[in-house]
């Protein structure tokens, strides 16, 4: 199941040339996350309380284009692979057709303690 989530390109996004800034990218992809496992019914600060949290360990990201001010891009989210503690996603930024970013996403479970934990059964389920 593919995630669509809208982003305007606005001033404070781009750099001295009008184009984004490419740190601004990564934070496109982790709103476009979070309303993913939102809209999945994973309620993160119920999982907070419970002692577990969302935590990115790796990104590999491809710039293919420039976007600039006022640009309307759409961010597609797409789960790639799940396993006991390891969530795998693939994002796209694209402007129209034309792709933008693209970028893999790995991100794990963890307890307080800050050590990698399985992931609570019932969020397997809406995943």
């Amino acid at each position: 199941m593919k995630h669509l989530f809208p982003v305007r390109v606005y001033y404070e996004d781009t750099d001295m040339g009008g184009v984004v800034y490419h740190a601004n990218y990564l934070k496109f992809i982790e709103r476009a996350r979070s309303d993913w496992v939102r809209k999945l019914g994973n309620d993160q600060n119920v999982m907070r309380e419970a002692g577990i949290v969302w935590v990115v360990r790796r990104i590999e990201a491809d710039y293919l284009a420039a976007a600039r001010f006022e640009d309307e891009l759409v961010v597609e989210t797409e789960m790639t692979s799940i396993s006991g503690a390891r969530l795998t996603m693939s994002q796209l930024v694209k402007r129209g057709e034309a792709e933008v970013f693209r970028a893999e996403v790995t991100a794990v479970c963890m307890n307080k303690q800050g050590r990698p934990v399985r992931l609570p059964a019932e969020i397997r389920a809406l995943m």
